[in-house]
Protein backbone atom coordinates (compact mmCIF):
# COMPACT_ATOMS: atom_id res chain seq x y z
CA UNK A 1 0.00 0.00 0.00
CA UNK A 2 1.53 3.37 -0.99
CA UNK A 3 1.78 6.61 1.50
CA UNK A 4 -1.00 7.87 -1.06
CA UNK A 5 -3.59 5.05 0.15
CA UNK A 6 -1.98 5.19 3.25
CA UNK A 7 -3.76 9.05 3.49
CA UNK A 8 -6.82 8.71 1.80
CA UNK A 9 -7.51 6.23 4.59
CA UNK A 10 -6.48 8.36 7.68
CA UNK A 11 -8.23 11.55 6.42
CA UNK A 12 -10.86 12.66 7.84
CA UNK A 13 -13.30 15.85 8.63
CA UNK A 14 -12.35 17.93 12.09
CA UNK A 15 -15.54 17.83 13.89
CA UNK A 16 -14.55 14.12 13.07
CA UNK A 17 -11.17 13.75 14.42
CA UNK A 18 -11.76 15.35 17.26
CA UNK A 19 -14.25 13.22 18.09
CA UNK A 20 -11.41 10.92 19.91
CA UNK A 21 -11.04 13.64 22.82
CA UNK A 22 -12.34 12.67 26.17
CA UNK A 23 -14.10 14.85 28.83
CA UNK A 24 -10.62 14.40 31.27
CA UNK A 25 -8.06 14.18 28.73
CA UNK A 26 -4.65 16.05 28.28
CA UNK A 27 -4.64 17.53 24.42
CA UNK A 28 -1.43 19.51 23.37
CA UNK A 29 -1.86 22.11 20.65
CA UNK A 30 2.04 22.24 20.72
CA UNK A 31 3.69 25.47 19.33
CA UNK A 32 3.04 28.82 17.28
CA UNK A 33 2.72 28.68 13.94
CA UNK A 34 1.84 24.51 14.78
CA UNK A 35 -1.52 26.11 16.12
CA UNK A 36 -4.16 23.33 14.78
CA UNK A 37 -6.42 26.52 13.67
CA UNK A 38 -9.61 23.97 11.88
CA UNK A 39 -9.27 21.49 14.99
CA UNK A 40 -9.22 24.15 17.84
CA UNK A 41 -12.50 25.31 16.26
CA UNK A 42 -13.88 21.81 15.78
CA UNK A 43 -13.34 20.95 19.57
CA UNK A 44 -14.49 24.19 20.58
CA UNK A 45 -18.03 23.14 18.99
CA UNK A 46 -18.02 20.12 21.46
CA UNK A 47 -17.74 21.92 24.51
CA UNK A 48 -21.07 21.38 26.01
CA UNK A 49 -20.17 17.33 25.75
CA UNK A 50 -17.05 17.36 27.46
CA UNK A 51 -15.83 18.60 30.82
CA UNK A 52 -12.09 19.39 32.46
CA UNK A 53 -10.16 19.33 29.24
CA UNK A 54 -6.88 20.22 29.84
CA UNK A 55 -4.82 21.72 26.97
CA UNK A 56 -1.25 22.65 26.38
CA UNK A 57 0.49 25.14 24.06
CA UNK A 58 2.79 27.84 23.98
CA UNK A 59 3.06 31.38 21.81
CA UNK A 60 -0.44 31.38 20.32
CA UNK A 61 -1.47 34.86 19.17
CA UNK A 62 -4.78 33.90 19.33
CA UNK A 63 -7.66 33.89 18.91
CA UNK A 64 -8.17 30.22 20.82
CA UNK A 65 -11.62 28.95 20.08
CA UNK A 66 -11.85 26.53 22.96
CA UNK A 67 -10.98 29.82 25.47
CA UNK A 68 -13.49 31.66 23.89
CA UNK A 69 -16.27 29.74 23.78
CA UNK A 70 -15.50 28.85 27.98
CA UNK A 71 -15.25 31.81 29.91
CA UNK A 72 -15.87 29.86 32.71
CA UNK A 73 -13.29 26.89 32.17
CA UNK A 74 -15.76 24.32 32.67
CA UNK A 75 -15.11 22.29 29.82
CA UNK A 76 -11.42 23.29 28.64
CA UNK A 77 -8.55 24.45 30.87
CA UNK A 78 -6.04 26.17 29.02
CA UNK A 79 -2.53 26.13 29.95
CA UNK A 80 1.27 27.90 28.20
CA UNK A 81 4.78 26.96 28.60
CA UNK A 82 5.76 30.32 27.77
CA UNK A 83 3.33 33.53 27.22
CA UNK A 84 2.68 36.02 23.94
CA UNK A 85 0.62 38.84 24.32
CA UNK A 86 -2.77 37.20 23.79
CA UNK A 87 -1.81 34.51 26.24
CA UNK A 88 -0.94 37.14 29.16
CA UNK A 89 -4.06 38.72 28.41
CA UNK A 90 -5.97 35.72 29.24
CA UNK A 91 -3.89 34.74 31.88
CA UNK A 92 -5.25 38.36 33.36
CA UNK A 93 -8.24 37.24 33.31
CA UNK A 94 -8.05 33.88 34.80
CA UNK A 95 -8.05 32.16 31.50
CA UNK A 96 -5.01 30.55 31.13
CA UNK A 97 -1.99 29.27 33.46
CA UNK A 98 1.73 29.20 33.26
CA UNK A 99 3.47 25.92 33.64
CA UNK A 100 6.87 27.15 34.82
CA UNK A 101 9.96 25.33 32.53
CA UNK A 102 13.43 25.98 31.44
CA UNK A 103 13.24 25.14 27.31
CA UNK A 104 16.38 22.31 27.85
CA UNK A 105 14.18 20.51 30.20
CA UNK A 106 10.51 20.58 28.27
CA UNK A 107 10.85 17.41 26.42
CA UNK A 108 12.17 15.53 29.58
CA UNK A 109 9.10 16.83 31.33
CA UNK A 110 6.76 15.18 28.50
CA UNK A 111 8.92 11.61 28.39
CA UNK A 112 9.19 11.24 32.12
CA UNK A 113 5.95 12.87 33.69
CA UNK A 114 3.22 14.40 31.80
CA UNK A 115 0.66 12.46 30.18
CA UNK A 116 -0.95 13.27 26.22
CA UNK A 117 -3.94 11.68 25.36
CA UNK A 118 -4.01 13.37 22.08
CA UNK A 119 -1.59 15.72 20.27
CA UNK A 120 -3.13 17.78 17.55
CA UNK A 121 -0.99 20.00 15.33
CA UNK A 122 -0.59 22.14 11.86
CA UNK A 123 1.86 20.69 10.12
CA UNK A 124 3.09 20.85 6.00
CA UNK A 125 1.88 18.97 3.32
CA UNK A 126 2.79 14.97 3.17
CA UNK A 127 5.86 14.59 0.89
CA UNK A 128 6.47 11.32 -1.59
CA UNK A 129 8.14 9.31 1.34
CA UNK A 130 5.22 10.01 3.41
CA UNK A 131 6.80 12.76 5.97
CA UNK A 132 4.67 15.98 7.42
CA UNK A 133 7.19 18.69 7.79
CA UNK A 134 6.63 20.08 11.71
CA UNK A 135 7.99 23.54 9.79
CA UNK A 136 9.93 26.42 11.84
CA UNK A 137 8.52 25.06 15.18
CA UNK A 138 9.86 21.49 15.29
CA UNK A 139 12.35 22.23 17.85
CA UNK A 140 9.45 22.12 20.63
CA UNK A 141 7.08 19.96 18.98
CA UNK A 142 8.78 16.68 18.97
CA UNK A 143 8.64 15.91 22.12
CA UNK A 144 4.84 16.08 22.42
CA UNK A 145 4.42 13.72 19.85
CA UNK A 146 6.40 11.03 20.98
CA UNK A 147 4.19 10.80 24.34
CA UNK A 148 0.50 10.99 22.77
CA UNK A 149 -1.50 8.42 23.08
CA UNK A 150 -3.18 9.34 19.67
CA UNK A 151 -1.40 12.14 16.94
CA UNK A 152 -3.85 14.40 14.75
CA UNK A 153 -2.25 16.57 11.94
CA UNK A 154 -3.72 19.54 9.97
CA UNK A 155 -2.31 19.79 7.19
CA UNK A 156 -1.32 23.78 6.45
CA UNK A 157 -0.49 25.00 3.07
CA UNK A 158 1.02 27.95 3.83
CA UNK A 159 3.64 25.87 6.35
CA UNK A 160 7.59 26.21 5.01
CA UNK A 161 9.48 23.29 5.46
CA UNK A 162 12.50 23.04 7.05
CA UNK A 163 15.72 20.72 7.00
CA UNK A 164 16.50 19.65 10.96
CA UNK A 165 19.43 17.14 12.30
CA UNK A 166 16.41 15.29 13.80
CA UNK A 167 12.84 14.99 15.05
CA UNK A 168 11.85 17.98 12.11
CA UNK A 169 9.34 15.46 10.58
CA UNK A 170 6.84 13.01 11.78
CA UNK A 171 5.77 9.71 9.29
CA UNK A 172 2.45 9.24 8.25
CA UNK A 173 2.80 5.64 9.83
CA UNK A 174 2.43 7.21 13.24
CA UNK A 175 -0.37 9.61 12.83
CA UNK A 176 -3.80 8.31 13.64
CA UNK A 177 -5.97 10.89 11.54
CA UNK A 178 -5.03 13.82 8.91
CA UNK A 179 -7.50 16.74 8.56
CA UNK A 180 -7.62 19.21 4.96
CA UNK A 181 -8.89 22.53 4.59
CA UNK A 182 -8.11 26.41 3.91
CA UNK A 183 -6.08 28.54 6.37
CA UNK A 184 -5.81 32.34 6.67
CA UNK A 185 -2.12 33.45 6.48
CA UNK A 186 0.59 32.85 8.44
CA UNK A 187 0.90 34.85 11.50
CA UNK A 188 2.74 38.04 11.11
CA UNK A 189 5.14 39.09 13.66
CA UNK A 190 6.40 42.32 12.79
CA UNK A 191 9.72 43.72 14.49
CA UNK A 192 9.31 45.53 17.24
CA UNK A 193 10.81 49.42 17.09
CA UNK A 194 13.90 50.03 19.13
CA UNK A 195 13.36 52.44 22.12
CA UNK A 196 16.47 55.24 22.57
CA UNK A 197 17.15 53.24 25.62
CA UNK A 198 17.23 50.21 23.47
CA UNK A 199 19.74 51.63 20.88
CA UNK A 200 22.04 52.88 23.94
CA UNK A 201 22.46 49.10 24.96
CA UNK A 202 22.66 47.52 21.33
CA UNK A 203 25.32 50.39 20.51
CA UNK A 204 27.33 49.36 23.89
CA UNK A 205 26.81 45.63 23.21
CA UNK A 206 28.35 45.49 19.56
CA UNK A 207 31.27 46.22 21.41
CA UNK A 208 31.29 43.13 22.93
CA UNK A 209 31.14 40.70 19.76
CA UNK A 210 33.88 39.94 18.06
CA UNK A 211 34.09 38.31 14.61
CA UNK A 212 33.05 34.91 13.89
CA UNK A 213 31.20 34.48 17.32
CA UNK A 214 28.19 32.55 17.67
CA UNK A 215 24.76 35.36 18.29
CA UNK A 216 22.05 33.96 20.39
CA UNK A 217 19.58 36.98 20.67
CA UNK A 218 16.15 37.61 22.18
CA UNK A 219 13.49 38.59 20.55
CA UNK A 220 12.48 42.84 20.87
CA UNK A 221 13.61 46.10 19.54
CA UNK A 222 16.90 45.98 21.48
CA UNK A 223 18.11 42.30 19.15
CA UNK A 224 16.47 43.81 16.58
CA UNK A 225 18.62 47.04 16.77
CA UNK A 226 21.57 44.94 17.38
CA UNK A 227 20.92 43.05 13.84
CA UNK A 228 20.76 46.16 12.34
CA UNK A 229 24.16 47.71 14.03
CA UNK A 230 25.68 44.21 12.95
CA UNK A 231 24.55 44.45 9.27
CA UNK A 232 26.49 47.77 9.01
CA UNK A 233 29.36 46.90 10.38
CA UNK A 234 33.06 45.91 10.09
CA UNK A 235 32.14 42.29 11.94
CA UNK A 236 32.05 39.37 9.54
CA UNK A 237 31.80 35.46 9.71
CA UNK A 238 28.89 35.09 12.28
CA UNK A 239 27.35 32.32 13.20
CA UNK A 240 24.19 31.13 14.72
CA UNK A 241 23.02 29.17 17.21
CA UNK A 242 19.69 30.20 18.78
CA UNK A 243 15.93 28.82 20.80
CA UNK A 244 14.25 31.50 18.60
CA UNK A 245 15.02 32.52 15.08
CA UNK A 246 13.75 36.33 13.88
CA UNK A 247 14.10 38.63 11.29
CA UNK A 248 17.40 40.02 12.56
CA UNK A 249 18.75 36.85 11.66
CA UNK A 250 17.91 37.48 8.27
CA UNK A 251 18.87 40.84 8.12
CA UNK A 252 22.24 39.59 9.24
CA UNK A 253 22.25 36.90 6.12
CA UNK A 254 21.31 39.87 3.88
CA UNK A 255 24.59 41.86 4.95
CA UNK A 256 26.74 39.04 4.76
CA UNK A 257 27.71 38.60 8.26
CA UNK A 258 25.98 35.52 9.03
CA UNK A 259 28.30 32.69 7.37
CA UNK A 260 28.77 29.77 9.96
CA UNK A 261 32.15 29.38 8.89
CA UNK A 262 33.87 30.23 12.47
CA UNK A 263 31.61 27.59 14.54
CA UNK A 264 33.86 25.08 16.52
CA UNK A 265 30.24 22.98 15.65
CA UNK A 266 27.70 22.73 13.20
CA UNK A 267 30.15 24.58 10.61
CA UNK A 268 28.59 26.25 7.60
CA UNK A 269 24.91 25.99 9.52
CA UNK A 270 22.89 27.84 11.58
CA UNK A 271 20.71 25.92 14.22
CA UNK A 272 17.57 26.92 15.91
CA UNK A 273 14.56 25.42 17.62
CA UNK A 274 12.06 27.88 16.51
CA UNK A 275 11.07 30.80 14.86
CA UNK A 276 8.57 33.36 14.45
CA UNK A 277 8.02 36.73 12.70
CA UNK A 278 7.71 38.13 9.02
CA UNK A 279 6.77 36.39 5.74
CA UNK A 280 10.51 37.42 4.76
CA UNK A 281 11.73 35.48 8.46
CA UNK A 282 9.74 32.16 7.17
CA UNK A 283 10.89 32.42 3.15
CA UNK A 284 14.14 32.10 4.43
CA UNK A 285 14.07 29.57 6.06
CA UNK A 286 11.98 27.42 3.90
CA UNK A 287 14.13 24.31 2.66
CA UNK A 288 17.30 26.89 3.52
CA UNK A 289 20.27 23.70 3.84
CA UNK A 290 21.98 26.60 5.62
CA UNK A 291 19.65 26.56 8.63
CA UNK A 292 18.67 23.39 10.79
CA UNK A 293 15.96 23.16 13.03
CA UNK A 294 16.85 20.64 15.60
CA UNK A 295 14.76 19.42 19.15
CA UNK A 296 14.85 22.47 22.01
CA UNK A 297 16.68 20.15 24.52
CA UNK A 298 19.80 19.96 21.74
CA UNK A 299 19.51 23.79 20.47
CA UNK A 300 19.31 24.73 24.90
CA UNK A 301 21.97 22.20 26.51
CA UNK A 302 24.55 24.63 28.33
CA UNK A 303 26.67 21.67 27.57
CA UNK A 304 26.09 21.74 23.62
CA UNK A 305 25.99 26.00 23.83
CA UNK A 306 29.45 25.58 26.02
CA UNK A 307 31.47 23.82 23.15
CA UNK A 308 31.21 26.95 21.04
CA UNK A 309 33.78 29.56 20.91
CA UNK A 310 33.06 32.88 21.84
CA UNK A 311 29.46 32.64 22.33
CA UNK A 312 27.49 35.57 22.53
CA UNK A 313 23.89 35.53 24.21
CA UNK A 314 21.71 39.00 24.57
CA UNK A 315 18.75 38.23 26.42
CA UNK A 316 16.09 40.59 27.84
CA UNK A 317 14.67 40.81 31.50
CA UNK A 318 12.00 42.94 33.09
CA UNK A 319 13.86 43.91 36.52
CA UNK A 320 17.10 42.68 38.43
CA UNK A 321 17.55 43.58 42.29
CA UNK A 322 20.27 44.61 44.36
CA UNK A 323 21.63 41.40 45.21
CA UNK A 324 21.91 40.38 41.59
CA UNK A 325 18.40 38.47 41.17
CA UNK A 326 17.30 38.55 37.58
CA UNK A 327 13.40 38.73 36.73
CA UNK A 328 12.33 38.28 33.43
CA UNK A 329 8.33 36.52 33.95
CA UNK A 330 6.72 38.74 35.95
CA UNK A 331 5.59 42.23 36.88
CA UNK A 332 5.50 41.62 40.58
CA UNK A 333 2.60 38.89 40.73
CA UNK A 334 1.32 40.30 37.30
CA UNK A 335 2.63 36.92 35.02
CA UNK A 336 4.19 38.46 31.62
CA UNK A 337 6.56 35.80 29.51
CA UNK A 338 8.08 32.81 30.88
CA UNK A 339 11.60 31.26 31.74
CA UNK A 340 11.95 30.23 28.11
CA UNK A 341 15.63 29.85 27.57
CA UNK A 342 17.46 32.68 29.48
CA UNK A 343 19.16 30.13 32.07
CA UNK A 344 20.05 27.52 29.35
CA UNK A 345 21.91 30.45 27.39
CA UNK A 346 22.88 32.01 30.59
CA UNK A 347 24.87 28.67 31.75
CA UNK A 348 26.00 27.67 28.36
CA UNK A 349 27.32 30.64 27.20
CA UNK A 350 29.20 31.57 30.56
CA UNK A 351 30.89 27.81 30.04
CA UNK A 352 31.64 28.64 26.19
CA UNK A 353 35.41 29.69 26.01
CA UNK A 354 35.41 33.20 24.97
CA UNK A 355 31.97 33.17 25.66
CA UNK A 356 29.68 36.21 27.31
CA UNK A 357 26.00 35.98 28.30
CA UNK A 358 24.14 39.08 28.90
CA UNK A 359 21.15 40.30 30.39
CA UNK A 360 19.75 43.96 29.65
CA UNK A 361 16.90 46.05 30.50
CA UNK A 362 16.00 50.06 30.27
CA UNK A 363 16.64 51.20 33.86
CA UNK A 364 12.90 52.46 34.41
CA UNK A 365 9.48 52.61 32.92
CA UNK A 366 6.62 55.03 33.05
CA UNK A 367 3.19 53.64 34.22
CA UNK A 368 0.03 54.81 32.46
CA UNK A 369 -0.41 58.05 35.24
CA UNK A 370 2.99 59.53 33.23
CA UNK A 371 5.02 58.22 36.87
CA UNK A 372 8.48 56.94 36.54
CA UNK A 373 9.73 53.60 38.32
CA UNK A 374 12.84 51.97 38.51
CA UNK A 375 12.96 48.54 37.16
CA UNK A 376 16.32 47.87 39.54
CA UNK A 377 14.76 47.76 42.91
CA UNK A 378 15.60 47.31 46.91
CA UNK A 379 14.85 43.67 46.62
CA UNK A 380 11.52 42.01 44.90
CA UNK A 381 8.68 41.59 46.56
CA UNK A 382 6.50 38.92 44.13
CA UNK A 383 8.75 39.12 41.51
CA UNK A 384 9.72 35.49 40.38
CA UNK A 385 13.22 34.59 39.84
CA UNK A 386 14.16 33.93 36.22
CA UNK A 387 18.26 34.00 37.13
CA UNK A 388 19.22 33.53 40.75
CA UNK A 389 22.17 35.77 41.90
CA UNK A 390 24.43 32.83 41.83
CA UNK A 391 24.62 32.92 38.18
CA UNK A 392 24.13 37.17 37.39
CA UNK A 393 27.34 37.83 35.41
CA UNK A 394 26.74 40.78 32.75
CA UNK A 395 23.92 43.57 33.40
CA UNK A 396 23.32 46.47 30.84
CA UNK A 397 20.84 49.12 31.29
CA UNK A 398 21.21 52.04 28.85
CA UNK A 399 23.29 53.52 31.93
CA UNK A 400 26.13 50.99 31.65
CA UNK A 401 27.18 47.30 31.77
CA UNK A 402 28.32 45.81 35.01
CA UNK A 403 29.54 42.05 35.63
CA UNK A 404 28.39 41.11 38.66
CA UNK A 405 30.21 37.27 38.49
CA UNK A 406 32.28 36.96 42.13
CA UNK A 407 31.08 40.24 43.57
CA UNK A 408 29.86 40.39 47.09
CA UNK A 409 26.78 41.67 47.98
CA UNK A 410 28.39 45.33 49.04
CA UNK A 411 30.17 45.46 45.42
CA UNK A 412 26.86 44.58 43.72
CA UNK A 413 25.04 47.30 45.35
CA UNK A 414 27.57 49.77 43.65
CA UNK A 415 27.36 48.38 40.55
CA UNK A 416 23.55 48.01 40.01
CA UNK A 417 23.04 51.44 41.94
CA UNK A 418 25.21 52.95 39.36
CA UNK A 419 23.35 51.23 36.24
CA UNK A 420 19.85 52.30 37.61
CA UNK A 421 18.50 55.69 36.61
CA UNK A 422 19.71 58.85 38.44
CA UNK A 423 16.20 59.45 39.51
CA UNK A 424 15.94 56.46 41.51
CA UNK A 425 19.97 55.98 42.96
CA UNK A 426 20.20 57.62 46.50
CA UNK A 427 16.77 55.67 47.04
CA UNK A 428 18.47 52.66 46.17
CA UNK A 429 21.69 53.51 48.41
CA UNK A 430 19.27 54.42 51.42
CA UNK A 431 17.97 50.39 50.99
CA UNK A 432 20.82 49.25 50.45
CA UNK A 433 22.09 50.65 53.68
CA UNK A 434 19.04 49.48 55.65
CA UNK A 435 19.91 45.92 53.94
CA UNK A 436 23.44 45.95 55.04
CA UNK A 437 25.01 45.95 51.71
CA UNK A 438 26.33 49.19 51.50
CA UNK A 439 29.96 50.32 52.32
CA UNK A 440 30.21 54.30 53.49
CA UNK A 441 33.19 54.47 50.71
CA UNK A 442 30.87 53.26 47.95
CA UNK A 443 31.19 55.58 44.88
CA UNK A 444 28.14 57.45 44.81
Amino acid sequence: MSVYDIYKQKLRTADEAVKIVNSGDWVDYTTFLNFPYLLDKALAKRRDELSDVKVRGLLFFGPLAIVEADPTREHFIYNSWHCSSYERKLVDKGLCNYTPMAFRNMADYYRHFLKVNVAMLAVSPMDRHGYFNLSVDAGATIAPLEKADVIIVEVNENLPRMYGGEAEAIHISDVDFIVEGEHPPLMDVPQIPAKPEDVAIAEMLVGQIPSGATLQLGIGGMPNKIGKLLADSDIKDLGMHAEFCSDAYVELHEAGKITNKKKTIHKNKGIIGMAFGTPKLYDWLSENPGVAVYPMDYVNSPEVIAKMDNMISINSCISADLFGQVCAETAGLRHISGTGGQLDYLTGAFMARGGKAFICMNSSFVDKEGKRHSNIKPTFNGDIVTDPRSQAYYLVTEYGMVNLAGRNTWERAQMLISIAHPDFREELIAAAEKMHIWRQSNKR
